[in-house]
């Protein structure tokens, strides 16, 4: 997991010490491993240089970061990215963090990610009728594993939505 976007989503909540980070990425959020602490002071040193976080002294004398307007953007941005299936388990991550940062329409974030995984889908089921799954019995299992994949995802992120939506009900009541 790319940790940039963790320390965004932490920052996007309110400033924090470096030091508050690299704890809150240590102990992971919600359950959700965030990354190494050690990775957190070169990262921030490298969202303050492409502008996405800036640092100001803190009364401590320590810089205190916080989230630029440019930083929100690229975060709402990555949160409705689809994910590349090699980064393992980064939807579980971005719905998790999209839960935390101020403003953001978890259910939004949610059917995003919806809709482009039953497009993917249609996309196989389209090839296979063209024929390419009956090319070989590799391909075609390769191609069946993959539309498990993306309906497992699928039914995760309609619980996902479901669970989103009793926490905000509950929060309500």
């Amino acid at each position: 997991m790319n940790v940039h976007f963790a320390l965004l989503a932490l920052l996007a909540g309110e400033p924090r010490s470096g030091s508050q980070l690299r704890a809150e990425v240590a102990a992971g959020r919600g359950g959700v491993p965030l990354g190494k602490a050690g990775q957190v002071y070169p990262a921030l040193y490298r969202l303050t240089r492409a502008g996405l976080a800036d640092a100001a002294a803190a009364g401590d004398g320590g810089p205190e970061f916080r989230i630029t307007a440019r930083g929100q953007d690229e975060l709402a941005r990555w949160l409705r990215r689809a994910p590349d299936p090699a980064h393992g388990d980064e939807l579980v991550l971005k719905i998790v963090l999209a839960g935390q940062v101020p403003g953001t329409d978890v259910h939004e974030v949610i059917q995003a990610h919806r809709r482009y995984l039953i497009e993917a889908m249609r996309q196989r089921i389209r090839a296979g009728r063209n024929g390419r799954t009956g090319a070989s019995l590799s391909l075609a299992l390769a191609d069946t594993a993959e539309m498990y994949r993306l309906d497992s995802a699928i039914q995760w992120l309609d619980t996902a939505d479901s669970l989103v939506g009793w926490e905000i009900g509950r929060a309500h009541v």
